[in-house]
């Protein structure tokens, strides 16, 4: 009885008593892109475009998170534009070779007012949503559409409103 004690004993140090994983997630992955943005500026009611970047980071399948910049210099009226750098949480729902999604970011929004007189910087919220289209099993997606809209805060003029979509291509990296 005793030797069989010592055997469970010294073979629980030894065999270290645990299972070893069923199933392992694909890991990090990285999504890294460019879009073609059009925002209503809201602004002396101008629509402007422009061009933007995102990272995509995600360790689960549930959320990730996206840092963008966006500048809007195009149909610019006597140097007024806007540039925002947002950071923050999107939560996808993949279906096949779809992604839809939703995200909330925050960050900076920079404006340029008319004719140089000033710059300003401001708070920004920005909901948002979108969907992505995997192309087959390569390592590209299309951004098929990106909805943001967004929230400028302490805006001297009250606060700015302007939303708008951007679509473009993205490279996934594992």
């Amino acid at each position: 009885m005793l030797f069989v004690l010592l055997l469970l004993v010294g073979g629980a140090t030894v065999l270290r008593s645990q299972a070893m994983p069923t199933a392992t997630g694909p890991g990090p992955r990285w999504l890294v892109g460019g879009t073609y943005s059009f925002f209503a500026a809201d602004y002396g009611k101008r629509d402007l475009g422009g061009g933007s970047g995102f990272v995509d980071y995600a360790r689960s399948e549930r959320i990730s998170y996206e840092a963008e910049v966006r500048f809007l210099t195009i149909n610019e009226e006597v140097g007024t534009h806007q540039s925002t750098y947002l950071i923050g949480a999107k939560f996808p729902y993949q279906r096949r070779w779809l992604t839809a999604y939703g995200k909330v970011l925050i960050g900076d929004g920079r404006f340029h007012y008319p004719y140089g007189y000033a710059d300003g910087s401001y708070f920004v919220l920005a909901p948002g949503g979108g969907v992505d289209l995997a192309l087959g099993r390569s390592r590209y997606s299309i951004r098929l559409v990106d909805f943001e809209y967004q929230w400028w805060l302490n805006f001297p003029f009250g606060t700015l409103r302007p939303y708008g979509a951007s679509t473009g291509i993205a490279v996934h990296f594992h």
